[in-house]
């Protein structure tokens, strides 16, 4: 049985108008469960099985309770969804606001561990896009992205430009880096393997301008350097992130 979703749009589990169920036990709530419990439980379901696999009996199931007492605690899918995201954005270290270490050197920071979200919960990236992102720990998340911008120098009206360039950018990237470890996995291969497999196979591509499109591919690959797919991974990121603190500082000499 699933729970119909309330009337009208949906909006936010951040904007209930309620407080969250919780507590063990009592008034009619299953025995041994919280909210705070099922988030836990389902962070570690979409982990190992992914978001498409992942469905609120294959929940009740590990919990070992029945479908419609999990609907005690959240009104629908989504809701528990959006808890499971808001939890893992708890995991990003964020810099001391009171610290006195380089805006450039902390906005680096706030990136590199952005990409490793995103790279180790495969199924955050979707979700990330799918909803309004306005629980607590991502909205320290946000602040503390926020507070690093303004301490560029920036003025105020390009605050947001900056973040899309860094931030957008970096979701894009976690979001590849974590689909192509996620086809390397299935592949038995590793990373490295997998890559060679890839160029390998890239030979029998179409059309006429193949082999040139993939001869200077191999070419520029060749200059960046990298002996692993890890190494190369690591350069591409850190330089476009490089090229992007260069684009601020010159709008912030600009003025």
């Amino acid at each position: 049985m699933t729970k119909a979703a309330p009337d009208g749009p949906r909006t936010s589990v951040w904007l209930e108008g309620r407080p969250p169920r919780g507590g063990r036990g009592g008034g009619g709530q299953p025995s041994g469960l919280d909210r705070e419990r099922i988030t836990e439980v389902t962070v570690r379901l979409l982990d190992a099985e992914g978001l498409a696999r992942f469905s609120m009996r294959r929940l009740a199931a590990e919990l070992n309770v029945t479908a419609m007492s999990v609907y005690w605690y959240v009104d629908t899918k989504d809701d528990l969804l959006e808890l499971a995201l808001d939890r893992v954005y708890g995991e990003v270290r964020l810099p001391d606001p009171e610290g006195e270490a380089d805006w450039r050197d902390q906005l680096g920071a706030l990136a590199r561990e952005y990409r490793a979200l995103l790279v180790r919960h495969a199924w955050l990236s979707p979700l990330a896009g799918s909803f309004l992102n306005i629980g607590p720990r991502s909205l320290e998340f946000s602040r503390a992205v926020q507070r690093v911008i303004r301490r560029s120098g920036l003025p105020a009206y390009r605050v947001t430009s900056a973040i899309s360039a860094v931030f957008q950018f970096v979701y894009g990237y976690g979001t590849i880096e974590g689909h192509f470890l996620a086809r390397v996995a299935e592949s038995g291969m590793t990373a490295d393997e997998y890559f060679q497999q890839s160029l390998r196979d890239s030979t029998q591509a179409p059309g006429p301008n193949a082999a040139e499109v993939l001869a200077e591919s191999r070419r520029i690959m060749a200059a960046r350097g990298g002996d692993t797919v890890a190494e190369m991974l690591e350069r591409d990121f850190d330089l476009a992130l490089e090229l992007l603190v260069a684009g601020i500082e010159v709008m912030v000499e600009r003025g």
